[in-house]
């Protein structure tokens, strides 16, 4: 079952200071472009960069892109690699910005 947030919930959390893997899949020129303040760990490099999702792999982990395809890829992969508690945000950086202009 793939766990999702919309980008309010996603905002609320962040607000809170809620303690999670928070990870942007897009491309470093997306990401210079706007971004959250997640970790930029591009798709593609997912796969070798997986310590970088912590040990322990029931952390909480919430993944981002621009409309929620790519992150909903890595969400898959992360989970076929054990991860348990993983996250995609639904509509990514277009809802947020939709939701929040000029945040």
């Amino acid at each position: 079952m793939a766990k999702e947030i919309d980008v309010r919930q996603l905002k609320s959390r962040l607000d809170a200071g809620d303690d999670f893997v928070f990870v942007d899949v897009r491309e470093p020129h997306e990401y210079e472009e706007f971004n959250l303040g997640a970790d930029l760990i591009p798709l593609g490099s997912i796969p070798e960069r997986l310590g970088e999702f912590g040990e322990d792999k029931s952390t909480p982990i919430v993944l981002h892109c621009r409309s929620g395809a790519r992150s909903g890829q890595a969400q898959r992969y992360l989970q076929a690699q054990g991860y348990t508690d993983v996250t995609n945000v639904t509509g990514g950086v277009l809802a947020w910005r939709e939701a929040f202009p000029g945040e």
